[in-house]
């Protein structure tokens, strides 16, 4: 998702790294693949599955949804999504990871470019606000509230997400560091805690969407942002 002058990975490749790296536990739960017939064909659109799980991990959480869940609203069974994602984590945050990519990855990489910080942080919380509330997404955001419920066992998911979390405070933190370097914070600016606030305020966003508040009103708690903004400016 930080795929700009920022020396950071994006949240799609966070994802794919944390895959490679953190080994998943393979136990003989739901989660776990079970055997599969070698050959067996992928009679499904990859996207459209992903699309299909996602909805369910929103209205269930990680956690409680079942692979029963899961193969039923994918129209796949149990074997086929074992030979195409491995498990259910894995699949989990392959979701994750499309979602973001689909909904979000434009939205960050635009307010990174904008050179107006105001401007900027404007346009990204008003942005917000809509993808909140987009139709075909879930609403509110996925890494904020689809692992819920998350147990010691699956300590790799709720891991991966915190790491997500984390990327968009720093995300945020370097793209005001570079607004007090070209001289539009203050130089005693606090960007650590202005992240914070900022991202805070998203994530927030994000359970006001999960309860159906209308995008009209989540616009206007994104515009708070500009404010939380303010005392930190430099005179003009």
């Amino acid at each position: 998702m930080y795929h700009l002058a920022f020396n950071i990975f994006s949240r799609r490749d966070c994802l794919a790294t944390r895959l490679k790296v953190v080994k998943l536990p393979m136990t003989h739960s739901a989660s776990s693949p079970a055997p599969r017939s070698k050959g067996r064909p992928r009679t499904f659109d990859r996207d459209q599955a992903l699309l299909r799980a996602l909805a369910v991990f929103w209205k269930r959480g990680y956690e409680p949804a079942s692979v029963t869940e899961l193969c039923s609203a994918m129209g796949i069974n149990p074997p086929s999504l074992y030979a195409a994602f491995g498990n259910k984590a894995t699949l989990f945050l392959e979701a994750v990871a499309y979602y973001e990519a689909t909904f979000w990855d434009a939205t960050w990489e635009k307010m990174g470019s904008e050179p107006d910080l105001a401007r900027g942080i404007s346009d990204f919380f008003r942005t917000s606000a809509a993808i909140l509330t987009e139709p075909q997404a879930p609403c509110g955001c996925m890494v904020v509230l689809a692992a819920v419920n998350v147990s010691e066992d699956a300590a790799e998911v709720s891991a991966a997400l915190k790491a997500l979390r984390q990327e968009g405070r720093d995300y945020l933190q370097q793209r005001l560091d570079r607004a007090v370097e070209d001289g539009q914070l203050k130089p005693q600016t606090n960007t650590r805690i202005l992240a914070c606030a900022l991202n805070t305020l998203l994530e927030g966003m994000s359970l006001q969407a999960h309860d159906a508040v209308s995008r009209e009103d989540l616009e206007g708690i994104g515009a708070t942002a500009v404010a939380i903004l303010a005392p930190s400016l430099a005179q003009s």
